[in-house]
């Protein structure tokens, strides 16, 4: 079985191999040759070394001790989560979304109950070779069509503008808050 890199499975050290790497002959191969060009290759920041001679920290500590500018940074966004545009936008996208994910799955839930309780109905024919079933599988592509383009109105005209100024209002105050130009 081949691996994604075209090396024969069993020739590596990862996962795949079986106690250590063997060529054909039974004796252990040190010196594989790897043809996957990201194999060897560090990722970017990992193993460098700074002017010290010691690696560089790249990665800043999760829990570390904040500076005073990105700690007013941090406090930006809480502030804006906390104004009355946020929460305007929230309750807007929630209005609109709980209705209409409530509905789609009712009337999803009572196509697959109807198709498998009463199989009858979904039979009956409607004109020639079409029937319920049919019409009502069809059905649920055209609401998902539909709810979808009725989502995207919905955002396009109630919530992007709204959010696109308050988006554009946290930029601002992080900048400053940063120390950046206003």
């Amino acid at each position: 079985m081949q691996s994604s890199n075209d090396r024969a499975r069993g020739c590596g050290d990862g996962p795949e191999s079986s106690g250590g790497s063997q060529e054909e002959h039974g004796t252990p191969s040190h010196d594989a040759m790897y043809e996957d060009p990201w194999y060897d290759a560090l990722a970017s920041g990992w193993g460098e070394l700074d002017g010290a001679g010691m690696p560089a920290s790249v990665v800043p500590s999760a829990r570390g001790e904040q500076s005073g500018p990105s700690l007013r940074a941090r406090d930006v966004y809480v502030e804006v989560q906390r104004s009355a545009a946020f929460q305007e936008v929230r309750s807007r996208y929630r209005r609109f979304v709980v209705p209409g994910v409530v509905a789609f799955l009712v009337w999803y839930v009572g196509y697959v109950v109807a198709a498998t309780a009463a199989p009858g109905l979904m039979a009956r024919p409607v004109a020639g070779a079409v029937n319920v079933g049919m019409l009502a599988g069809l059905g649920q592509f055209l609401t998902t069509f539909l709810l979808t383009w009725a989502y995207a109105r919905h955002a396009r005209l109630r919530r992007d503008r709204a959010a696109l100024e308050l988006r554009w209002d946290t930029q601002e105050l992080t900048r400053e808050a940063r120390g950046g130009a206003a």
